[in-house]
């Protein structure tokens, strides 16, 4: 009986043995044709294989076969705002050009940056992490990788990437440091205007009350007065753009972005809603608020439709609740506002759209 159970455990011990021999060497030989396949020109190859840079294959449409090498020294480009305020219709555009790729919001980037601004600011926990051997130094390193690994990988790769995440502008200054050769592109619009549309649309927004223009315009002046002061101390890295301008006068805009950027232009830009899901064009989220309204060419439905909507008491509060407006050039009394007349196309955009049986969106 003794010898019989012996007997059993050495063919279970042999069948164990000789399927873990074959997993290892079947392992070993996928780890082998990995390695390989990155070495090929156009693969993706690690960090350190580099020498600190990295490497994918260009957007679509151009040459495959040559390696794309990005690093932090690259000319990333970071748009980004009050929510409602043009993000997405900058970015559309810009992602119309085919030498630029943003895509959709990240989601992750503006909150691991609220994370580093939470521990910068404690000093007891920054006391903590300088003990565990976790610096500045470090952190900055550590937060290089992870950003420029979230908007290469989140898209195709191209000559220019952007990044649209609108409250990621609250760190400007932080990624100006850690990205020495990006630029920014901060947009403003009126606060009466988004905060009309984050309410009417039910924008979502962390530490907005909806139900309160009073709160809402409160908290843009906080947010807004955040992004201009340090755009303004990044001096000729970012360039502020007022959303009323741009629809206004698309063209002029563009063409003034698209120079401080250093990128060509091309006439594209002004046509973002033709290249809408088209390879190499322009990607939409499903899910972001803002989606339904950039398919459309640039127009001027949405400039002024918070005119009527604010409660009186608010309006006549409005210089000590929204002091940034007198600062962006606003006139907080105006009900309703002039902020100038629109290029012929845009004006024959707009009416084309309103003749259309399409009821429009609150914006």
């Amino acid at each position: 009986m003794i010898g019989k159970l012996k007997q059993n455990l050495l063919v279970a011990c042999l069948v164990i043995s000789s399927v873990t021999v074959f997993y290892l060497g079947r392992h070993a030989m996928e780890c082998h044709h990995r390695i390989e396949e990155r070495s090929q020109p156009g693969g993706v190859l690690p960090l350190s294989a580099m020498g600190g840079s990295m490497r994918t294959t260009l957007r679509t449409g151009q040459n495959l076969s040559t390696p794309f090498v990005y690093n932090k020294d690259m000319p990333l480009i970071f748009i980004g705002g009050v929510p409602r305020s043009g993000t997405t219709l900058m970015r559309a555009m810009l992602d119309a050009h085919p030498e630029v790729r943003c895509g959709e919001e990240t989601r992750v980037i503006p909150r691991i940056l609220a994370m580093k601004q939470m521990w910068s600011r404690s000093g007891r926990e920054k006391m903590r992490l300088d003990e565990a051997g976790v610096t500045d130094e470090v952190l900055d390193a550590a937060m290089q990788a992870f950003l420029l690994e979230i908007i290469v990988k989140h898209g195709e790769p191209a000559n220019f990437l952007c990044n649209k995440d609108p409250f990621a502008l609250k760190s400007l200054s932080y990624l100006a440091k850690i990205f020495p050769r990006a630029k920014f592109v901060l947009m403003i619009r009126d606060g009466r205007a988004s905060v009309h549309s984050m309410i009417s649309r039910k924008v979502t927004i962390a530490g907005f009350d909806l139900g309160s223009y009073r709160d809402c315009l409160t908290k843009w002046n906080r947010a807004i007065e955040t992004m201009y002061t340090q755009c303004l101390e990044a001096a000729d890295k970012c360039l502020p753009v007022h959303y009323e301008q741009l629809v206004l006068h698309p063209e002029k805009w563009m063409r003034t972005l698209l120079k401080f950027l250093d990128i060509p232009w091309n006439d594209a830009v002004l046509h973002h809603e033709e290249l809408i899901g088209k390879a190499g064009g322009v990607s939409l989220s499903k899910v972001e608020r803002s989606t339904d309204q950039v398919i459309k060419p640039v127009n001027v439905e949405a400039l002024s439709k918070w005119v009527g909507k604010i409660p009186a008491d608010v309006l006549r509060d409005m210089p000590v609740i929204a002091p940034m407006l007198s600062r962006l050039g606003y006139d907080p009394h105006a009900n309703p506002p002039n902020y100038g007349r629109p290029d012929p196309k845009v004006l024959d955009n707009t009416r084309r759209l309103q003749k259309s049986p399409e009821k429009p969106n609150p914006s």
